[in-house]
């Protein structure tokens, strides 16, 4: 086949199409002819052909939402976990058989060329997959909307074990390109940084403050298309690069300075350089301001440049945008969008408050206290005077309306106040958030009830109405359809495809729990699940036995997770085993990342693989268990292991985690849950049922009043033999080579403090794990209990996370997009 020069329109939906739009990339676009081309030259031109195929799509999209002038969604995230991108944009627009036969016609496989695309290191964890998940599913309900955040050049980091301890690497996502995005240098923004204010009358005679920054960097823009599944809709994700505005001073390279240079460079570009910079320095600090302020900055000022017209009246603002803030981490936003409307627009401070309090809304991820930031006065003062100026008449305004309404509580108004006293002068940004934001919402039941009765009570009281709770989803369309194809097939065997855009569709699954052909085909397609995941970690040099049932607990490496009660489990089945008595073959699963200085997380890190390694290596336990720790755990390997899981492992204290989205995908891809009555585990549980749910441990209100009673660790240590002797295992080094000094932090900050209360739940555990391993052996009541839960958790699809919020806070109406693309079957 040769390159005609022909204009590809629709002919791109048939093979002969593609097959000749691929060409065309492949020699214009990488200049490479099929026979020289690199594997890399091959995946640019397919990924290049797959956006060709979008562009009209997203053309239109664009058009349609300006010339409506609808309200818009702009979700400001300072993560985006958003996976590969190239079988999820074959699969929204039903392109996948076609380019796989396209691709089969100039003798290239598709399932080869997918293997080259690098995962984006924009994310850490739930926060930033959840951000992924919505703006997929807004683009599915057509609503307009844009996502902004930060390119980050280096990501998190890679992670590595080095004899079992984590060590960070640069992520290398962008070496070698990344053929998804479309970089606009022509439409950076300016950010400043530092200086001073000024007050001066305008022309008009009124008082006016002018900043004055005293540094400047550039936002180049990187747009990425988000196409919703059949919609016709392909929304923008935006994310910021942080440059220098002179790049090079060639004065001073000339004159010999060759690193004064290039200094300036340098500087700008660390801003987007690592997601989360650790931030245990002030240097440290001040970046991650500088992070979170750079990209709301460019977002904001993106908004109104690219979307309102010339002549908007910025009083008409609220019905145009609502800005999302996705945790506090973009909640600077706020004074930026004060500062804006007052100094460049002219508004006066009580106006634009009154603008400003009708355009965000503010979504709290979390009950961790030390998890609601707070920046330093000092810091945010030298950083961003005008915002500091700004943020004091907020909270002079928002302390005047509490003396109104509580007069003479000073104490209340302390604790209230924007701005903390003690232990340093900080600002409390979920307190900004809560003061300013329209709306604010916790993202699971419990959390939400939290929020308000503990965490944010005294705003609950204050504002009643403003707190609701939207309940986080997951995307079935990565999570079930591109990440288990096997049970996607079954699924749409039986109830059809329409599953994938209406996930409460599920429930015509429920009457075949009792259906044997059905149950068996269910077990069939869990063990080709566990196969393939076998094969996977065999690649990366872990073995495993697919005969064993899959324990699994891949989440963020967090105290508050408890993943030392999870290894404490294994230990004592490892005793079990030397004991000489029998258990159910197990292999226990896990993925994690320790953020670079939480020693005490990357401690437990250590614990893990050092147990692995002595179980792994134990002839007692071939064949019965082993414990298997894949390192870098991303959205690329949740994708095979989760679907093989038979156990998902939900198991912090109740009352710790907001929601927790890896539940979710779990129940929808037939693994059980054991866990406590945290988070979103208690709508899992009230929706596939007690019966079908492995519960243990204490209640949220159990936990707290042991702790006010005062918990002591050390009685449950002592009175538990088998606690005792897990316990005492790691600390005469039976898993460190004998060394007792290598774990004992962790042993003795579990024994004299376990803040998350591990060991007054460890009973509990055990017990239920032995319900588990007894359940297990019954194939007939797992296969039900598999369908059970698959069946009754449409509930928890990221389409109904975003009805809610369309429901109770945005108010945003979907732009429907004529589509031009024709007509395929729907499912493959």
């Amino acid at each position: 086949m040769t390159v005609t020069g022909k204009r590809i329109g629709e002919d791109i939906f048939t093979p002969e199409g593609f097959a000749t739009a691929f060409l065309e990339e492949l020699h214009y676009g990488q200049g490479a002819s099929l026979e020289r081309a690199t594997d890399n030259d091959k995946y640019f031109a397919l990924a290049h052909t797959v956006r060709r195929a979008l562009m009209s799509s997203w053309l239109s999209t664009l058009r349609h939402q300006m010339a409506a002038g609808k309200k818009a969604v702009a979700y400001l995230s300072a993560e985006y976990l958003l996976g590969r991108q190239l079988d999820n944009d074959l699969l929204a627009i039903e392109l996948n058989d076609v380019a796989d036969a396209a691709l089969k016609s100039l003798g290239l496989e598709l399932s080869e060329l997918r293997q080259m695309e690098v995962e984006p290191g924009l994310g850490n964890g739930g926060l930033g997959r959840l951000a992924a998940c919505f703006i997929d599913s807004l683009a599915t309900l057509q609503i307009p909307a844009v996502g902004y955040g930060i390119r980050y050049e280096h990501g998190i980091f890679r992670q590595e074990f080095q004899d079992g301890w984590q060590r960070e690497q640069p992520d290398p996502w962008l070496a070698l390109g990344n053929p998804w995005e479309f970089r606009h240098p022509e439409m950076a923004v300016e950010v400043g940084f530092g200086g001073s204010t000024e007050n001066y009358t305008d022309d008009e005679g009124r008082e006016r403050v002018r900043w004055t920054p005293s540094e400047r960097v550039l936002g180049i823009p990187y747009n990425y298309m988000v196409p919703g599944y059949r919609s016709g809709t392909v929304n923008t994700l935006r994310l910021w690069a942080a440059r220098a505005t002179e790049n090079f001073r060639l004065d001073v390279f000339n004159a010999g300075d060759f690193e004064a240079a290039v200094r300036d460079a340098t500087m700008a570009g660390t801003i987007s350089s690592v997601l989360y910079p650790e931030d245990s320095t002030p240097q440290g600090k001040e970046l991650r301001l500088k992070q979170q302020y750079f990209f709301v900055a460019c977002s904001i000022r993106d908004f109104i440049d690219q979307v309102l017209p010339e002549d908007f009246d910025f009083a008409e603002l609220p019905d145009r945008v609502v800005f999302q803030l996705n945790d506090t981490h973009p909640v600077i936003a706020v004074p930026e969008l004060m500062r804006i409307l007052m100094d460049e627009q002219g508004y006066e401070a009580a106006e634009a408050w009154d603008i400003t309090q009708r355009c965000f809304a503010y979504t709290c991820h979390t009950l961790l206290p030390e998890a609601l930031e707070v920046w330093p006065v000092d810091l945010l003062e030298r950083l961003l005077p005008r915002h500091m100026e700004i943020i004091y008449w907020i909270n002079s305004r928002f302390l005047g309306e509490l003396r109104e309404r509580f007069p003479g509580d000073e104490l209340r108004i302390r604790r209230m106040s924007i701005i903390q006293e003690h232990p340093y002068r900080a600002v409390r940004m979920a307190y900004l958030a809560t003061v300013a934001g329209k709306m604010v919402n916790g993202v699971a039941e419990l959390q939400s009830t939290l929020l308000r009765t503990k965490v944010l009570n005294e705003f609950a009281d204050l504002y009643p109405d403003k707190f609701t709770n939207v309940t986080n989803g997951v995307t079935p369309r990565r999570f079930i359809r591109l990440a288990n194809p096997s049970l996607s097939a079954l699924i749409t065997s039986r109830i059809g495809s329409d599953w994938i855009h209406d996930l409460e569709q599920l429930k015509q699954l429920e009457p075949l729990a009792d259906d044997a052909d059905f149950r068996r085909a269910v077990l069939e397609v869990k063990r080709s699940n566990k196969d393939r995941a076998t094969a996977l970690l065999s690649g990366r040099g872990i073995e495993i036995n697919p005969d064993t049932m899959f324990d699994v607990m891949v989440k963020r490496l967090h105290e508050y997770k408890r993943q030392t009660l999870k290894v404490l489990h294994i230990i004592s089945l490892h005793q079990r085993l030397q004991d000489g008595e029998d258990i159910v073959p197990r292999t226990c699963i896990f993925g994690a990342k320790a953020a670079p200085g939480y020693r005490m997380a990357k401690e437990i890190i250590g614990l893990i693989n050092h147990v692995g390694s002595v179980i792994n290596h134990d002839p007692v336990c071939r064949g019965k268990l082993a414990v298997a720790y894949p390192e870098n755990y991303n959205v690329t390997l949740a994708e095979t292991v989760i679907p093989a899981a038979d156990l998902s492992e939900q198991i912090s204290l109740a009352g710790m985690e907001a929601s927790g989205t890896g539940n979710m995908k779990f129940t929808l891809n037939g693994a059980l849950t054991i866990g406590t009555l945290d988070g979103a585990n208690v709508e899992i549980r009230e929706l596939v049922g007690p019966e079908w749910f492995f519960l243990f441990g204490m209640t949220e209100d159990e936990a707290a009043a042991l702790e006010m009673k005062g918990y002591s660790p050390s009685k449950y240590y002592e009175s538990s033999p088998v606690l005792k002797r897990s316990l005492d295992a790691i600390a005469a080094g039976a898993y460190s080579g004998g060394d007792r000094s290598v774990f004992a932090g962790v042993v003795d900050n579990l024994v004299n403090e376990d803040r998350f209360m591990v060991l007054a739940d460890f009973d509990s555990y055990i017990a239920e794990q032995a319900v588990v391993e007894e359940r297990y052996q019954d194939r007939d009541w797992w296969s039900k209990a598999t369908i059970l839960n698959i069946a009754r958790t449409g509930y928890f699809s990221s389409d109904r996370s975003i009805r809610d919020y369309l429901e109770r806070i945005w108010h945003a109406e979907a732009v429907p997009i004529p589509s031009d693309m024709p007509a395929v079957d729907s499912e493959r």
